[in-house]
């Protein structure tokens, strides 16, 4: 935050000043009271399980100043106290404040699976050209979009900003937020189907980021996935495909794969610019065509913004290569249907010498059709070409069944504890082999990978 006092928070949130100075100066905003800083503006949030206001106090003996919905009447404290209805709504006010005193074109990304792959694509694309911001850590909520508005610095020329869901019309109260230019969505799956019930419902809720996107705005499109393909011709603003489909306004041809890297031509009318991708599998080489077209109607050559690429470093998907030990992809972040056969298809297509393994651990939030979903996976490894699945988890059962019901040439192995399939792995693995893992976050494979590095 820049040049920002007690001052412009009580005018963003119409919030009462309990106690304190008015001036004293506001750096950041924090909302977990161990992670405080000197000059931090502390947010307690109430949640489920916890109220932070009970650390308000620990807070302040390092931060600047704190918002509360808990307390009534002036206090005594040196530090300020601001008196709101609502906290999290207070912060959202911040976020708009700030928003307002930026003059930046700002990217709005969303999507079922890939949304952050391709925040991450975009701003690698953009900051070839400008100084451009992007979303930290995972801070894409109704909590995290307002604090990174108001991190981004007055010198920025760029944001790119992602904005997730857990329930229906919170992509269009992020939109609203963020007022974005140019709005991207990479994919429609069925993360969240457990509440929205229908693929259908989730497509409605992710569209809806145009809902605050300016007049003049436009979005980008997945022509790859059939339920944004569908849309061609059907949505009241300026839209654009990308993907590896011939009729895409912005599409990847000439996909291959050689030392760990993609490499494609991105063609967009006559234009035609050859990109080397630091990332495997054809989902990504997509992602970085979203992220050619935007930096493309933004002004930025293709030929520019493809120099961004060559050394992409992203958050989710890593290919760890040990010399003279075998080939770790950690995809442990999170697991949908969509990203699975994603992840999978990059283990079939990765140079191997060796065997291909795929562990595969459960999937959450599929409702009740999750047992299903979990069987289609196993029928999809079964296919691929791979040579073996180890499957950790109740709900992964349903995956070796759907492997040993295919009688192909891949086998299947079950394990609920991960230290057991560990010790396995081990056992197993060449220096010439490559092994994937892949499951939801709360599965925690990324303990398996840590012991497996360390082996």
């Amino acid at each position: 935050m820049e040049h920002i006092t007690v001052k412009n928070i009580l005018e963003a949130t119409r919030g009462v000043l309990l106690c304190g100075d008015e001036n004293t100066p506001v750096l950041d905003i924090c909302i977990n009271s161990k992670e405080i800083k000197e000059g931090d503006l502390f947010v307690p949030i109430i949640g489920e399980r916890l109220d932070a206001h009970r650390f308000i106090e620990g807070a302040l003996e390092i931060g600047a100043a704190t918002l509360t919905s808990e307390h009534d009447s002036i206090i005594v404290s040196e530090k300020p106290y601001i008196r709101v209805n609502d906290t999290v709504a207070a912060l959202q006010d911040i976020g708009r404040y700030m928003r307002d005193r930026l003059h930046i074109t700002k990217v709005g990304v969303t999507g079922s699976v890939g949304k952050t792959t391709t925040r991450e694509m975009i701003a690698a694309a953009l900051s070839t050209a400008k100084k451009t911001y992007q979303t930290e850590r995972n801070y894409n909520s109704q909590i995290g979009v307002p604090i990174c508005l108001s991190r981004i610095t007055q010198d920025t020329k760029l944001a790119v900003l992602e904005m997730g869901m857990s329930e229906e019309g919170q992509i269009a109260r992020l939109s609203d937020l963020v007022r974005p230019d140019i709005c991207v969505v990479s994919t429609i799956g069925i993360a969240h189907i457990e509440y929205l019930k229908t693929q259908e419902n989730i497509r409605r809720e992710k569209l809806s980021i145009i809902s605050g996107m300016k007049e003049d705005g436009v979005l980008f499109l997945n022509g790859n996935d059939a339920m944004l393909a569908e849309m061609k011709g059907k949505m009241p603003c300026r839209t654009l495909f990308y993907g590896t489909e011939s009729w895409c306004d912005y599409r990847a041809e000439d996909i291959y794969y050689e030392n760990g890297k993609s490499y494609f031509t991105c063609i967009h009318g006559d234009n035609h610019v050859s990109v080397e991708l630091n990332a495997l599998g054809r989902h990504n080489v997509v992602n970085c065509v979203a992220a050619m077209g935007v930096a493309d109607v933004l002004g930025i050559p293709m030929e520019t913004a493809a120099s961004g690429f060559p050394a992409f470093q992203g958050q989710r998907q890593k290919i760890i290569v040990q010399e003279g030990k075998y080939t770790i992809i950690d995809d442990t972040y999170n697991a949908s249907t969509t990203s699975m056969r994603a992840s999978i298809d990059v283990l079939a297509d990765i140079p191997c010498s060796g065997k291909r393994y795929a562990v595969l651990g459960d999937m959450f939030e599929l409702g009740e059709d999750t047992e299903k979903y979990h069987y289609e996976i196993g029928a999809y490894a079964a296919a691929a070409g791979i040579d073996e699945v180890i499957c950790i988890g109740e709900l992964s059962k349903h995956i070796k069944r759907a492997v040993d019901e295919a009688q192909t040439k891949v086998h299947a192995y079950s394990f609920t504890d991960k230290e057991e399939a560990a010790i396995y792995l081990i056992s197993l693995l060449k220096k010439e082999d490559v092994v994937l893992l892949k499951a939801s976050n709360g599965m925690q494979l990324g303990d398996i990978v840590q012991i497996l590095l360390s082996a």
